[in-house]
Formats: structure tokens, C-alpha cells, sequence
């Protein structure tokens, strides 16, 4: 993660809600009205625009809404991994507001988000650029899936499989074969996410690191294991009889063959995410993790 020093004036503004939820739409309403009172052009997701009732005037991410100079998105982290993925061959910045409680990426809540908005759109906020993870599904030497993450990916067994072996290499080298429900390999800002939960260690987002964490693993010697950013994690599935899949942010997912291979590397763009400065990393893991709490 780096900040830049002089971030860019705001010109057009893509606003994308989590449509299932009411209170999305009434915050981007609310957003629309503030961008309209500073004269900001607005664009609008399919989804977002059909739940608004705004025909004609939704724009997918990959497309024109490309040009955009901020996203708005409104929901929670997951809202926000997926607009990430989707914009990832031309990352522009995300401001994320949260519809609950103080959320790891979307660190802005409600009450906050005509307030911070203002300075965002007088240039007052720090552009922090995240690393993101690039992998590849390889089955007999084809590369059947290639995609850009933010926080991580995870090849985990079916509810009724047994234990998987899974063979890892790090650049090549062998490191080991663990023995588990499954493994996760996280960019620093997954590493508060599903690895968290697997006993891995909260890096923090400055650092550039490949985190490689194994799910239950049968041997308890097994420990999280951090590389260098520069690194090729090559994950080998070694079992042939159980139901396994490889989930990338816990959102898209396919499934697993014998043999088949994951490779995990640094992403080649990171994701650009817009802090406003009243929140520090500490304080966000301090809420969120009920640190000092009793």
C-alpha cells in the first residue's frame, strides 16, 4: 500500500448500491443530491439504476464507466470486492460507505458520508493503493481462468469431502504438502479476512506480502507462512476423490480436478481506495476486533 500526494479533482462519479438492501438506495439517493448540488455528473451500475428506477442511464464497470474519476460504493465489503474485481484492468478510486457497522474496506458509515464526501470532493483524502493478487487455473497445461483479487484465495473442500492433500511450491522450490481442509493465500488487506479466522496474522496493508494459510490442517506443525510480494505460490491439488473448489474473495468460484494447479502472484495494479484521514488502520482493527474491550 502507498498513498498518492496530489489526488485527482473528481469530474464524474459512478455510484454503485447493494440493491437488496433499502437503505443502499436511499444513501445513494442521498449521494446522487449532494453530487448533483456540486454540479458532478453521475453514472450508475445496471443493478443500481434499475432498482433507482433510472432507465438509460446505467453503465457497466468494465465499459465507459471506466472514465469515471470515483466510485461510490455503497453496502459493505463485499459490494466492494466485487466492483474491485470488476474494474481491476483500470482501477480508478473507491470510496466505500457501510450500511452497518465499521467495515474493514468500506470504512465509512452513513452518518459520515455527506461529510466525508465533501472533502473527498475538495480533495481532501488520501488515495491508498492496496495490492491485489493475480491468479491462474491451470488444468493440463491450459489456463482456464485467469482473474485479478483484493483479498484472497481459497481452495477449501465440499461439505461431505475429506481431508485434501495439497502440494505448494513457492517459486518453484518445494515447500510442502499440507494436509487440510483447505489453504488460503491472502494480499495483506485478506489478511483480516477468511485467513484471520484460520489462525493466520494480520499484515498490515503497507507491507507487500503473500500470505499462505492452511485450513484446519491435519498436523498442527503446520503454521501460516508469509513470502516475499515478488513470490509464485503454485498450489497442486493431489486428491481425486473429494469435491474441492477454488473461491476467489469468497464471492466467485470453480471447481477442482486432480492435478489441476492455482498459481497466485502479485497482481500487476493494485486497488485504489480513498481514506478520508478520521479513521487510522488501528482504530478500524481496534472496532472491529472489540480490542481493549472486557
Amino acid at each position: 500500500m502507498s498513498a498518492t500526494d496530489r489526488p485527482a479533482r473528481i469530474e464524474r462519479v459512478m455510484i454503485v448500491a447493494k440493491r437488496q438492501r433499502p437503505k443502499a438506495l436511499v444513501v445513494a439517493r442521498q449521494v446522487a443530491r449532494l453530487l448533483a448540488r456540486h454540479r458532478i455528473p453521475i453514472v450508475y451500475d445496471p443493478d443500481t439504476a434499475r432498482a433507482l428506477g433510472r432507465r438509460g442511464v446505467g453503465r457497466r464497470p468494465q465499459g465507459r464507466g471506466a472514465e469515471v474519476d470515483l466510485y461510490v460504493v455503497i453496502g459493505g465489503d463485499g459490494t466492494l470486492l466485487s466492483v474491485a474485481r470488476s474494474i481491476a484492468a483500470r482501477p480508478r478510486p473507491i470510496l466505500g460507505i457501510n450500511l452497518g457497522g465499521l467495515g474493514f474496506l468500506t470504512e465509512t458509515s452513513v452518518e459520515e458520508t455527506e461529510a466525508v464526501l465533501e472533502e473527498v470532493l475538495r480533495g481532501h483524502y488520501r488515495l491508498e493503493q492496496r495490492m491485489s493478487l493475480q491468479v491462474s487455473h491451470v488444468r493440463a497445461g491450459r489456463i482456464l481462468t485467469r482473474r485479478s483479487v483484493l483479498n484472497d484465495v481459497v481452495i477449501n473442500k465440499g461439505a461431505l469431502a475429506r481431508i485434501v492433500d495439497l502440494g505448494v511450491t513457492v517459486d518453484r522450490q518445494f515447500v510442502t504438502t499440507y494436509k487440510a481442509d483447505g489453504l488460503i493465500v491472502s494480499s495483506p488487506t485478506g489478511s483480516t479476512a477468511y485467513s484471520l479466522s484460520a489462525g493466520g496474522p494480520i499484515i498490515h496493508p503497507a507491507m507487500a506480502a503473500l500470505l499462505i494459510a492452511p485450513i484446519c490442517p491435519h498436523t498442527l506443525t503446520m503454521r501460516p507462512l508469509v513470502v516475499p510480494e515478488t513470490s509464485r505460490v503454485e498450489v497442486t491439488l493431489r486428491t481425486d476423490d473429494s469435491e474441492v473448489y477454488l473461491t476467489l474473495d469468497g464471492q466467485v468460484g470453480y471447481p477442482l480436478k486432480a492435478k489441476d494447479r492455482v498459481r497466485v502472484t502479485r497482481g500487476p495494479r493494485p486497488v485504489l481506495m480513498v481514506r478520508s484521514g478520521r479513521k487510522t488502520y488501528y482504530d478500524v482493527l481496534r472496532h472491529k476486533l472489540h480490542w481493549g474491550e472486557r
